[in-house]
This record gives C-alpha cells, sequence and structure tokens, in this order.
C-alpha cells in the first residue's frame, strides 16, 4: 500500500467508519462480527502461550506464506538477563520464529538497533542463541544500510529507516511491555526504535508525534504484533535491572493493529491507552483503535 491510499484509509477511520464489525447501513448499529482483533494468552509456558495466541488470531499461515523473507523485531536494547524484563522473552522470539519456518517462509531474520553493546545485549538476553536455535538469522545491525524515507509526518518529514525492514515481505514486531521514562510505557509502537538511525535523541523532543510518524511510515510492511508480558517491567525503564521492579504475569498479547495492542497492553500497569500521548494521536488521526470496548477480544487461558 503506497502512503497516499495508507492515508486515504487512515482518513475513513478517523472519520469513525472503520469498527470491529460491520456497521448496518439501515440502522447504523454496529453488528457483531467474528473477528478477532486481540487474542491475550495467558499461562506458564511462554512457547504455548505464544502460539495460541497467534492461532486464536487465524493462525501464522494467515499472516506468513510460502517463500516469504520475514523480520521479526524483538527488544534486544540492553545487557540485560531475561529476568530483568528490560528486552523480549527469548522462548516468546524463538516461537515466532519456528512458527514463521513451518508457515514456509524462506527466510527469518532477527535484529534490533540497541542501546548497549550488542555482543553483550544480544547474547544476555538470550535472543541470539534461541532465534538461531531456532533456524532465524541474527545480525547485527549495520550502520550503511540505513535508507532516507520520506515521511511527512507529524514531527518528522524524513528519517533513515534500516533498509531490511522496507524490504521484507512481511515484519513481525514482538515487544517487550515495560515502563519508559520518557514515553511513559514502551511497547509495540516505542519498538520501532530499534529498527531507525541517525540520532534518536532528536526525537525525543517531539516523541509522542515522532512514534506516530515512525509507525505510520513501517506499517506497510507491519504483519503482525506479538507483545511480550510473561514479565513486565514496571518502574525504572527502559534499562531496569532490579528485580523488585519486575511483575511476572505469564501473559501474551497478539493483534495487527499496534494502537490497539499499545492501549491494551496499558492496562496491564493500570493505565489506559489514552493516558499514552502517542496512542491518543495514533487514534486521532486514524491509524488504529485506542477504544478496547469496540474490540473483539480473545482470552485464553493454557493450563500446566
Amino acid at each position: 500500500m503506497d502512503r497516499r491510499n495508507f492515508l486515504k484509509m487512515a482518513a475513513i477511520a478517523g472519520a469513525g467508519l472503520y469498527m470491529p464489525g460491520a456497521v448496518n447501513k439501515l440502522t447504523g448499529n454496529l453488528e457483531a462480527s467474528n473477528k478477532i482483533d486481540l487474542a491475550v494468552a495467558t499461562g506458564l509456558s511462554p512457547s504455548e502461550i505464544t502460539r495460541a495466541s497467534i492461532n486464536a488470531l487465524g493462525g501464522i499461515n494467515k499472516f506468513i506464506s510460502r517463500g516469504d523473507i520475514v523480520i521479526v523485531k524483538p527488544n534486544i536494547a540492553f545487557d540485560r538477563l531475561p529476568e530483568h524484563a528490560a528486552n523480549t522473552n527469548p522462548e516468546v522470539v524463538a516461537t515466532v520464529v519456528k512458527m514463521c519456518h513451518e508457515a514456509g517462509a524462506r527466510r527469518v531474520k532477527v535484529f534490533d538497533r540497541t542501546v548497549n553493546d550488542p555482543r553483550r545485549s544480544y547474547v544476555q538476553s538470550g535472543i541470539a542463541n534461541a532465534a538461531r536455535a531456532a533456524g532465524a538469522e541474527v545480525s547485527f545491525v549495520d550502520e550503511r544500510k540505513f535508507r532516507d524515507v520520506d515521511i511527512k509526518g507529524i514531527a518528522l518529514r524524513s528519517w533513515p529507516i534500516y533498509e531490511e525492514i522496507l524490504d521484507a515481505d512481511k515484519v513481525i514486531n514482538i515487544p517487550i511491555a515495560k515502563h519508559h521514562s520518557l514515553a511513559r510505557l514502551t511497547m509495540a509502537m516505542k519498538n520501532w526504535m530499534g529498527v531507525i538511525g541517525g540520532s534518536r535523541r532528536q526525537l525525543h523532543q517531539r516523541l509522542n508525534e515522532s512514534l506516530v510518524d515512525l509507525t505510520m511510515a513501517i506499517k506497510p510492511a507491519h504483519t503482525l504484533t506479538i507483545l511480550d508480558a510473561v514479565r513486565i517491567l514496571v518502574a525504572n525503564g527502559p534499562q531496569g535491572g532490579r528485580l523488585e521492579d519486575v511483575r511476572k504475569i505469564d501473559t501474551v498479547i497478539a493483534g495487527v493493529d499496534e494502537v490497539s495492542v499499545d492501549s491494551f497492553g496499558a492496562t496491564l500497569f493500570g493505565l489506559k491507552g489514552s493516558d499514552l500521548g502517542y496512542v491518543r494521536i495514533a487514534d486521532r488521526i486514524g491509524l488504529g483503535v485506542m477504544d478496547i470496548s469496540r474490540l473483539n477480544i480473545k482470552r485464553i487461558t493454557i493450563e500446566s
């Protein structure tokens, strides 16, 4: 989808014509739909709840086709262990990689532009070993592979984005849900900071607007979001480091609409989507749905 057509669809959504169900043209009422907007799975096995959440949306074959080149984008930003909840759970990442291969993906690539030394972050997080064992191509970000993208957004006119994201057939976003000192929370939309070049500090001046711009720029390639809430970091984010700031809630949330995923994710911290500036802006321009009461949410519990 090119940017012009995307903005047309966004305008329609912003006018209230998009709803998770069909609108009866005679009555104007929202009619029931079998479409699942979000799948929320809980259980003690990160692998099982990841599979359950994706299967509830229709299965991995709904999103990945045979021969696809797939980018799986976790958060690997920090030199922290999985127990610190600063990076995406490695078992969640490995499960998604395996499912992509099961669907016939030709190549599955995993990378992130880290904050700490990538050589340590990739290993300490457990993601490098887990993803490779699942069949992924794991690489460090190559600073020569950023391409300026014409965004014409709210805050960003253009910005360098990693070309492997732009050239992929499918992109799966796998953030972790955690506290963030500037954005309040970092989840799906904030996770795109790991695929951009340049100085990320410049974006902090208008962070909420910039996150919306980046999400809009990447949206044509984005296929699916898997929000890791096996452990969540409730304070001192995004880097954390204290186990007392971590809550283990054994949950994974899957959806296509990143705005809805982030809005639901806010509830894990006792907040609402409207408490997050970037979610409010994204909802206002029609990038996604903030009001989770409008969503068809399927909840699954996996008994041990």
